[in-house]
């Protein structure tokens, strides 16, 4: 969901009479009849957020890819098809989304120095405002997905090869794609309808000003549904960190005692999967809360004051959505930098920055992984 095109264009008034938009100035009146020329906005930051934000996934992609060839047979298998989907879903998002938005701001150069704005046409609207609703669902949906699947992974480790098969876990990314196109073609079916947002450069559920039923269930569903995965992704976390945790403090003698008669120290190939596996889901949960909580948290409280009666400023009201908007577009772009730096190899480069003594023992534990690994493969 790419929308860092959005500039600040003035606000559109409507004229009855001559079946026009015009664009008023901040402290206009949206009944005055003199109309103020557009800004044109910059590009050169959107269209760099943009690529950054397609190689970043386009990388990471390739590093999971590789993750997938060496472990589809093991435990690991069904974590990385759904990080694969995820990325897949924030790269066609960011693509997808940020082409509608661009063409919207060029749309708005080509009529810059006019007084007159074009609305986008409705079926666009729509259709772009479907994407908006669909690419924001599903990473949340498949972020929460795998929190469960690593819970039930570190929790219940027997019960999880037969319970996580490769067969569920396509069905789970088949349904969740269904759950997030389910509700975002609802308003192409006439349930609820998308509007264009301020600045006029995105469209979406309306959440600011009049609203009917059908729109105001429609964004409180789509609110719920995002804070509910968020909470599921951070109880599930939670359980699976406090899991590992306790295996660690537990062993912790056991494995004292072998590195005094051995003179080595070693983890086992499955707790270092864990913990890499961990501490990728928790830097994409952390990513997540922390760029749609405020997107969701905003429409929850505006329709809330709704069903409530309550009105606020629809100006101010639009460049607080729009801000919260900037933020959970890049939840795309952070996504893929998860994987690409919170891998072992990485990690083991800095844990032999920071401590370079235990270092030495880190490497022997994943140099007996590394070779478990080969072994199992042939």
């Amino acid at each position: 969901m790419d929308i860092l095109f959005a500039s600040s264009f003035p606000v559109l008034c409507q004229h009855s009479e001559y079946n026009f938009t015009t664009l008023c100035p901040d402290n206009q009146n949206v009944n005055s009849t003199t109309p103020a020329r557009v800004n044109p906005p910059a590009f050169g930051m959107s269209y760099f957020t943009m690529t950054l934000g397609a190689l970043s996934n386009l990388t990471a992609l390739g590093i999971l890819a590789h993750s997938y060839a060496c472990f589809r047979r093991r435990a690991k298998a069904p974590f990385l098809l759904l990080a694969s989907a995820l990325l897949l879903s924030d790269l066609a998002g960011h693509l997808i989304t940020g082409a509608f938005a661009l063409h919207l701001h060029l749309e708005r150069v080509k009529h810059h120095g006019a007084t007159v704005a074009v609305e986008p046409p409705q079926v666009y609207c729509k259709l772009f405002g479907a994407c908006m609703v669909f690419f924001g669902l599903c990473p949340l949906l498949l972020g929460s997905a795998m929190a469960v699947e690593r819970c039930i992974g570190i929790t219940k480790p027997l019960l999880h090869p037969a319970v996580v098969t490769m067969t569920r876990v396509r069905l789970t990314v088949l349904l969740i794609a269904s759950t997030a196109l389910t509700l975002a073609g609802l308003p192409l079916l006439k349930v609820g309808n998308y509007k264009p947002q301020f600045p006029g450069t995105w469209c979406f559920l309306p959440v600011n000003g009049p609203l009917s039923i059908a729109d105001a269930n429609l964004a409180l569903a789509f609110s719920i549904l995002g804070l509910v995965t968020l909470s599921v992704s951070v109880v599930s976390n939670t359980i699976s960190g406090l899991k590992l945790l306790q295996a660690r403090f537990k062993d912790r003698c056991v494995k004292l005692n072998a590195a005094r008669k051995h003179g080595s120290f070693s983890f086992s190939s499955l707790h270092s999967l864990d913990v890499e596996m961990m501490t990728q889901l928790a830097g994409i949960t952390v990513v997540s809360c922390v760029c749609w909580s405020p997107f969701l948290i905003y429409i929850l409280i505006s329709i809330g004051r709704f069903y409530k009666g309550i009105s606020r400023p629809v100006r101010q009201c639009e460049k607080l959505f729009l801000l919260a908007l900037r933020l959970a577009s890049w939840n795309q772009i952070l996504d893929p930098w998860v994987y690409i730096l919170l891998r072992r190899a990485v990690l083991r480069r800095l844990l032999r920055l920071l401590q370079p003594d235990r270092a030495v023992f880190t490497q022997s534990s994943f140099d007996r992984d590394s070779h478990r690994k080969q072994m199992s493969l042939h």
